[in-house]
């Protein structure tokens, strides 16, 4: 398998998606951020100095969805149709669960877009409760599956 992002001499660049057909396209990525029974309490009750760490971590993850293209050097942009991102309290973690799915009618797949709200949010978590428990970490960023585009759709099996 050859890597689209190389040219012949091995030089990056971004690849010519202009002839590809326009099909609809999805991703969700999932990570969490696994933190200390103290600092959970205090998300959970929500007593976080900076505010709902859930409802700002959702926000900043549609976000950073948003502007994978800024970040990511090869990524094209693209105009999202949808981005949902859902934080949510996982007492046996103990910590915060983060799913971002991202849709888009176009001619490549968002799954860097879902990867980055997924990462983004839980950055924000972090963010929001590091006064509280600078230990915490940020665990499982990734893919669960995609759908649409020329390699078809995808799902993770493992997990």
């Amino acid at each position: 398998m050859s890597l689209s992002h190389l040219d012949a001499a091995g030089r990056a660049r971004m690849v010519d998606v202009g002839q590809k057909p326009v099909t609809p396209r999805r991703a969700v990525a999932v990570g969490a951020v696994r933190m200390s029974a103290e600092a959970y309490r205090l998300v959970a009750e929500h007593r976080a100095d900076k505010g709902d760490v859930l409802a700002v971590s959702e926000i900043a993850g549609a976000m950073g969805a948003k502007r994978a293209a800024e970040l990511i050097p090869l990524c094209h942009p693209i105009a999202l149709d949808h981005v949902a991102v859902e934080a949510t309290l996982d007492h046996d973690l103990p910590g915060v669960r983060v799913r971002a799915t991202v849709g888009s009618v176009g001619r490549t797949g968002v799954e860097m877009e879902a990867l980055t709200g997924a990462a983004v949010a839980c950055l924000t978590v972090y963010d929001m409760v590091k006064a509280a428990d600078r230990a915490m970490e940020i665990v499982g960023v990734h893919l669960v599956e995609k759908t649409g585009g020329a390699s078809g759709d995808w799902r993770r099996t493992d997990v």
